[in-house]
């Protein structure tokens, strides 16, 4: 789990969050994501069938704590033991799911790595 396919370690890797993406904090105390619809066909639907130029993700408590913590400093290892720390056993298998989350946010670009 902790290296990648070409022999790096997963856990040094500094997640960075994308600038596109505004956050505010919601009245539960969580994140919420804005995320500008900027793909071709979201142009579109924007267009023609007047769809809001921006999408709204409300990450729960654990997913919030993480992205608090994304500073573009830490790295996966860091930001999995603060995680630890709050959430006790609740997070476990902690860097299982902690790596599947940080790559959910890289695939959909709210965040890329730094090696």
């Amino acid at each position: 789990m902790a290296k990648t396919d070409e022999g790096k370690n997963y856990l040094e890797f500094v997640p960075i969050k994308s600038e596109k993406i505004e956050e505010k904090i919601i009245e539960d105390g969580n994140i919420q994501l804005i995320v500008p619809r900027t793909s071709f066909f979201d142009k579109i639907a924007i267009k023609l069938f007047f769809a809001p130029d921006k999408f709204k993700i409300d990450l729960d408590e654990l997913g919030s704590f993480i992205w608090k913590n994304i500073d573009g400093k830490r790295n996966v290892y860091q930001i999995g033991e603060l995680v630890k720390e709050k959430f006790k056993e609740k997070a476990e298998p902690l860097y299982e799911r902690l790596a599947e989350y940080l790559n959910i946010l890289n695939n959909n670009k709210f965040i890329s790595f730094r090696e």
